[in-house]
């Protein structure tokens, strides 16, 4: 039991009981406590809101990723290989191990990456390094010998053989990686997230249920599942909400499958060719291999969460849910024909989408799809079509900060720059509900924050840097800045 004493909620402040993970008092703050044992959080004042949910992260990537060097500001080719260069003396590798950065984006450099390129900056050492959005790998020549790829004409792996590189780069002890996991978890409560839809490729609902076992509890987490594992997932009985590991807090997600690529990498499907080029992205699966994946899915009660970013791709993945006539998410739907916009509420279809993708990739998406972003990345338009959104980040292919996300839906900007198609903005308000499983009401889940700021009245930078100064997840304190 517990009471937060003080807290502002809307206009009012206020004392809210916490019992049993669920809010069971709110009364005026000059109210006599109900239960004199309770233990006592005075919020001093602060606005108390519904804790944030991040609808798709790619958990081990994101802990992976922020023990790697930091390739995210290069310009070019050879301004990548440089940091890697600079910051190769100061890695510590294992043996066996490759060097290893993250968060490259090539679509706009002037320059080509090469394996010789790195093999210049690094000599004989296995490195590689992995684009920011996921789906490119860029390998010198011991690193393509080391995980079989001699001979490759390019150095640049894309799609399925980096998917298969990632999964080799976590050939680490289940120990150091679920460490990891909570150092990432812990830095996740400190901005308020209270769950997560993590959408790891491999075993994830193994290294969930092994983590539940273990007393894993700073948040709540929906372990999605991947093909090579539906099977296995629908003989074992598990339907979306299991419990796994015995544990309420985390259980089984949705159902994930890739059916294009993306937008940095160049294979996002689409109904256009990319500028200046004859080339329409990739389809990665068929919609004839893709519709009885998600009716096995479906009739097994698992949610389809099926990734599409380019037009065609989406076009495609809602004829599917058509045919299916089950309910699930389209996971980024990044660029949509107008006339599929108003399909996904028909459909009951949800827009899983990463605001702050459109924050990275807006010069790219002009030049890539130019001509075409007016309706690129168009959360006004799916609201007012009806339809639900959620948002997230798809960390680490951008931050796993809710408020970067909130900030980056509501004000269309970052760093200054003008508000890219400001059209496309959506309120606080509408924001928080699409990052919210609960409301600070009596009855429901004591899933809290506690911030320094008003969200409502916050300008795009304080909304992305807002203090979080509490966080509560079924009443249990996971981040406190006391």
């Amino acid at each position: 039991m517990k009471t937060l004493t003080n807290a502002r909620l809307g206009d009012s402040v206020v004392n809210i009981a916490v019992e049993g993970g669920v809010i069971t008092s709110i009364v005026p703050a000059d109210t006599a406590p109900e239960n004199t044992a309770a233990e006592t959080i005075d919020v001093g004042g602060r606005w108390v809101l519904p804790g944030l949910w991040d609808h798709h992260v790619h958990f081990n990537q994101h802990a992976l990723a922020v023990r790697r060097i930091d390739v995210s500001g290069a310009e070019s080719a050879a301004e990548a290989a440089k940091i890697v260069a600079d910051q190769a003396s100061r890695v510590r590798l294992q043996a066996g191990q490759p060097l290893i950065g993250h968060g490259f984006r090539d679509g706009l450099w002037p320059d080509t990456p090469t394996a010789e390129m790195l093999d210049a900056v690094v000599g004989g050492v296995p490195a590689l390094l992995i684009s920011g959005d996921l789906h490119c790998a860029w390998l010198n020549t011991a690193a393509l010998a080391m995980f079989g790829h001699a001979g490759h004409p390019t150095g640049v792996l894309r799609e399925d053989p980096c998917f298969a590189l990632m999964a080799r780069l976590q050939d680490i002890s289940d120990a150091t990686l679920d460490e990891w996991v909570a150092d990432a978890s812990t830095a996740a409560a400190a901005r308020g997230v209270v769950g997560v839809v993590d959408m790891e490729m491999g075993p994830n609902v193994a290294s969930w249920q092994r983590r539940a076992a273990h007393g894993f509890a700073t948040m709540r987490v929906q372990a999605g599942i991947y093909t090579a594992y539906l099977d296995e997932a629908i003989s074992a009985g598990f339907s979306r909400g299991t419990s796994l590991g015995g544990s309420s807090l985390i259980t089984s997600g949705p159902f994930k499958i890739l059916t294009d690529g993306s937008l940095n990498t160049r294979t996002a499907y689409c109904v256009d060719e990319y500028h200046g080029t004859h080339d329409h992205g990739l389809l990665t699966v068929s919609t004839e291999e893709l519709v009885p994946l998600m009716m096995k899915a479906s009739a097994a009660g698992i949610e389809p969460a099926v990734h599409a970013i380019g037009d065609e791709a989406n076009r495609l993945v809602l004829n599917a849910f058509e045919r299916v006539g089950c309910r699930g998410r389209i996971e980024h739907a990044q660029l949509l024909r107008v006339e599929d916009i108003p399909r996904f509420a028909a459909l009951g279809v949800a827009a899983s989408v990463q605001p702050e993708h459109a924050m990275d990739d807006r010069d790219i998406a002009e030049h890539h799809w130019a001509g075409r972003t007016d309706r690129a990345f168009v959360l006004r338009s799916l609201l007012d079509a009806g339809a639900e959104l959620l948002l997230g980040s798809d960390a680490p292919v951008a931050p796993l900060d809710p408020w970067v996300t909130l900030s980056a839906a509501v004000f269309r900007s970052r760093g200054g720059r003008a508000p890219w198609h400001p059209e496309q903005s959506i309120t606080v308000a509408e924001a928080l509900a699409a990052s919210t499983h609960n409301a600070v009401k009596v009855g429901h889940a004591a899933d809290l924050i506690a911030v320094d700021r008003d969200p409502f009245t916050a300008t795009g930078d304080q909304l992305r840097t807002m203090p979080v100064s509490l966080t509560l997840v079924a009443g249990s304190v996971t981040h406190s800045a006391s």
